[in-house]
């Protein structure tokens, strides 16, 4: 088939074409690994913005989101008008903000742009192939080492749950970052692939979206938020790298 256009491109990520067309697209992105990367990514955004936005569908709309939809009149309580539109515009907010905030880049970069990716895929490089000592505090000591990163950083050091993506906690060591201390933190999958996420502080608010950088073989998704620099780093493919990188956002940001 000829390129497909961003409308269908998204509405295959969506889910939203028949079968024959969906197969179509399917098959042209099996040539095209730039764009059935872009695909996986807007997926992995899709799949992360419902998984942290779904529920709230559940709650009470507040008051005061419920009178500004009437344009500041009181809204009756049972109101569906009142309590559809309330709904919209608090999710018009939320996944605008998601999307605004988050958007990955899609042209790769290399890390020595971003100095505390380019140390996050140095450390990876150093330490993920050590066999007798890949970290300093073993997963086994999981309280001790988060509360040692974490004084030593002045910030909370939290190590994400990636049990459902097939990766364990190894442990983690104290390393030197850009802008002083750092943390990194190791994980590993049944067949002994590790990842790394490094956090360092990180002042720099033009990167609080997802960046894809690359540095030797190692590949790195980065962001920044609240002050702080977070890289996950690996060998993975790209696509598959974003899956574990919003995953790791999301336990960051419940």
């Amino acid at each position: 088939m000829k390129q497909p256009d961003s409308a269908l491109l998204h509405a295959f990520a969506d889910g939203q074409l028949e079968a024959a067309e969906h197969t179509d697209v399917a098959q042209w992105l099996t040539s095209h690994p730039e764009a059935a990367a872009e695909v996986a990514a807007w997926q992995a955004q899709s799949a992360a913005m419902h998984a942290a936005y779904d529920p709230m569908l559940d709650d009470a709309v507040p008051p005061h989101l419920l009178a500004a939809a009437h344009g500041g009149r009181a809204a009756a309580a049972g109101s569906r008008w009142g309590m559809a539109a309330a709904i919209g515009w608090l999710a018009i907010g939320l996944v605008g903000g998601f999307i605004a905030g988050r958007n990955t880049d899609t042209a790769p970069t290399t890390t020595a742009q971003i100095p505390l990716a380019r140390q996050a895929a140095v450390a990876h490089a150093v330490y993920a192939p050590e066999v007798r000592h890949p970290v300093e505090v073993g997963a086994d000591q999981r309280d001790h080492l988060l509360g040692w990163l974490s004084k030593r950083l002045g910030h909370p050091i939290v190590a994400p749950a990636l049990e459902a993506l097939g990766y364990q906690l190894v442990g983690g060591r104290l390393l030197s970052g850009p802008a002083g201390p750092g943390a990194l933190l190791m994980y590993e999958d049944a067949s002994g692939e590790r990842l790394t996420l490094f956090v360092g502080a990180d002042t720099d608010e033009s990167a609080t979206a997802f960046r894809f950088a690359e540095h030797d073989k190692v590949n790195v998704f980065y962001w920044v938020d609240a002050g702080y620099g977070y890289a996950l780093s690996g060998t993975l493919p790209r696509e598959q790298l974003l899956t574990v990188a919003t995953a790791v956002y999301r336990a960051l940001n419940p």
